[in-house]
């Protein structure tokens, strides 16, 4: 059974910065794409960022320049480091996972609030 464990968010102020961390078990962390992605209640997802198994990268438009996805697999961890805030940024935070048999599983989030 995949478990995905998110940690890191909390509240800033805009222009701050913060770093998510997502630790997963139970799965061969080393060949699953891992990725973040967004919800504010009553409206759709957002795939905020994207890191494959061969360490290629993907973001939203609305934070290129701005967040950096990465991972480590000595760690089975995915990291999400978010610079330059906006209060457009306020949401819950998932870390998710899909396996090589294109499986999806996903955390429980964290709450990440920049106030103005």
């Amino acid at each position: 059974q995949v478990q995905l464990r998110e940690s890191g968010g909390g509240l800033v102020q805009a222009g701050g910065s913060l770093r998510l961390s997502c630790v997963s078990s139970g799965s061969i962390f080393g060949r699953s794409t891992m990725g973040w992605y967004r919800q504010v209640a009553g409206k759709q997802r957002e795939v905020v960022a994207t890191i494959t198994s061969g360490g290629y990268t993907n973001y939203a438009d609305s934070v290129k320049g701005r967040f950096t996805i990465s991972r480590d697999s000595a760690k089975n961890t995915v990291y999400l480091q978010m610079n330059s805030l906006s209060p457009d940024d306020t949401s819950v935070y998932y870390c998710y996972e899909i396996n090589k048999l294109g499986v999806e599983f996903w955390g429980q989030g964290t709450q990440v609030t920049v106030s103005s």
